[in-house]
């Protein structure tokens, strides 16, 4: 059984990892209804993939299902948390405490997923020694005895779009190994940082253009 390594996860395809905690979530309600067990067809079906695909995605997890019944629920749930990375407990600090990173701050639910924001870090004095959902927040020249008393491993950048690089260039100076970087600016960091983009603009971007071609079609 697979025990979510990193050595094992590098291996997994990202379309596949991102496949991943959506069938976790939908195992998780089925659990709650009461099922025991759940065929990769039921994933494929609720997911809007191929069953076929769904089988090859779990395949990376390595675990088997049984004839005619399926995958059981609750081993299924603790082996994609834990290869997930879910259920470890990865110290995070959060850069730029303004309305997007005032939110994220107030997102109690990321610690279900493993990541405990210990700080918020900002450039306004006036934030300097507040506390946002009972996480305290700092001026940013706190960042390096802060991370030298906390020890934390993850950034998440939420600062305005013309400070992303000089933030990243300073945070990474500091011990950070990996990034969450929600700015549509494409950071440059060295080859043993890990980065993940995740651009609000961009998935809008598409989800407008793609809106705009059915109505196109439509006329």
């Amino acid at each position: 059984m697979a025990n979510g390594g990193t050595k094992t996860a590098w291996k997994v395809p990202e379309p596949t990892l991102r496949r991943l905690p959506w069938y976790l979530a939908f195992v998780k309600l089925l659990k709650q209804k009461g099922e025991s067990f759940v065929s990769s067809t039921q994933i494929a079906k609720e997911i809007n993939v191929d069953s076929s695909q769904v089988a090859k995605d779990l395949s990376f997890v390595a675990i088997a299902g049984k004839t005619r019944v399926g995958y059981e629920i609750d081993t299924l749930i603790r082996v994609l948390e834990c290869f997930l990375g879910f259920t470890a407990s990865h110290k995070a600090f959060l850069f730029g405490v303004g309305s997007l990173g005032a939110a994220l701050l107030h997102d109690s639910g990321l610690n279900q997923y493993g990541l405990e924001i210990m700080a918020g870090f900002d450039v306004r004095d006036e934030l300097d020694g507040k506390t946002i959902n009972g996480i305290p927040v700092f001026h940013m020249r706190n960042f390096p005895e802060k991370q030298q008393e906390l020890g934390a491993t993850i950034g998440i950048i939420t600062v305005p779009v013309e400070k992303a690089q000089e933030v990243t260039d300073e945070i990474i100076a500091g011990g950070i190994k990996a990034l969450w970087n929600f700015t549509p600016f494409r950071i440059r960091v060295p080859e043993h940082v890990v980065v993940q983009n995740t651009s609000m603009y961009a998935h809008l971007a598409v989800m407008f253009n793609r809106l705009n071609s059915i109505q196109t079609t439509e006329k």
